[in-house]
């Protein structure tokens, strides 16, 4: 994989082009929180706030926020518009429901399947939810999944493709596509074993088994669990703490973790690379400049 040497782009790519798609359904869900809001229309599918650096995208899509090709537009619209920003630094996923995402829109999934051309136009959007979500991963933004309710399917695969993900312990994640007699299409089977072993990926894909979000804690399937009252609370600050570091700088650590992670290219010159761009960055200088003045005190 090619990385861009600005931080201020993402850097694409793909991850698999595995042959058809997800989308358990979750449980009823209702509306919640007041956001400043992108529309569509009448329907509100995604209501967006930024606070300091930080942009929130909440998903509003009565019930379970199933994923459609609309869904797939207005989110690559929303990081069109915001991830360039200077001024954002770090990307949260949240949920205005009680879930946070069921997964592939099952009623356009029973609609494509019913004919060859339709299984083709499924495929498509297979492999477009494969580039967002590659695309989320790849991000020069540090981004955060802030899991309540379900997060099943495509749910817990935008959820994989995330920096980090805190759950409340009343969460629940998996990939049981299986069971529908499918799999886990848009980077599933992929992330998941990458970044948790093939036996933990077997135990979950093919055991189509969900854990609660304590269970996902102990997996090591989600970086901090908490209680469903204090989870926004506790996300905030984890929030916090991200949004203070330079966008520069997530962007490349970012780079260097990923070169490890896929094994490609030469990870220790990559560093070099990446430490030459910081060094000409004002803002890294400036930084390194005040802490060590503050040494010489």
């Amino acid at each position: 994989m090619t990385f861009q040497s600005s931080f201020q782009q993402p850097f694409h790519g793909n991850i698999s082009e595995a042959p058809i798609v997800l989308g358990p359904i979750a449980d009823e869900a209702a509306t919640a929180a007041t956001r400043r809001q992108e529309t569509h229309g009448e329907n509100v599918m995604f209501e967006v706030a930024i606070d300091g650096a930080t942009l929130s995208i909440s998903m509003n899509r009565p019930p379970v926020n199933a994923i459609n090709e609309e869904w797939i537009d207005r989110m690559s619209q929303l990081l069109d518009s915001h991830e360039p920003r200077e001024d954002i630094r770090v990307l949260r996923f949240r949920s205005s429901l009680k879930a946070f995402c069921g997964g592939a829109d099952i009623d356009l999934l029973a609609e494509r399947l019913s004919s060859a051309a339709g299984i083709d136009q499924m495929l498509q959007t297979v492999r477009r939810m494969q580039a967002l979500y590659s695309r989320i991963e790849q991000s020069p933004l540090v981004s955060i999944a802030e899991i309540d309710g379900v997060a099943l399917g495509g749910g817990f695969e935008l959820a994989l493709a995330c920096d980090f993900r805190v759950a409340s312990d009343a969460a629940k994640v998996g990939l049981p596509e299986a069971k529908l007699g499918l799999l886990p299409a848009a980077g599933g089977t992929q992330r998941l074993t990458k970044l948790f072993g093939a036996a933990l990926a077997r135990r979950l894909i093919l055991g189509t088994e969900v854990v609660d979000g304590a269970e996902a804690a102990r997996l090591g399937l989600v970086h901090w669990v908490f209680a469903s009252d204090q989870l926004a609370a506790k996300t905030d600050e984890i929030v916090r703490r991200l949004a203070s570091v330079p966008k520069g700088a997530i962007g490349a650590n970012k780079q260097c973790i990923f070169t490890a992670q896929e094994r490609r290219g030469d990870g220790f010159e990559t560093e070099v690379q990446m430490t030459k761009l910081l060094y000409q960055s004002p803002e890294s200088m400036n930084l390194l400049q005040a802490f060590l003045a503050k040494r010489k005190r």
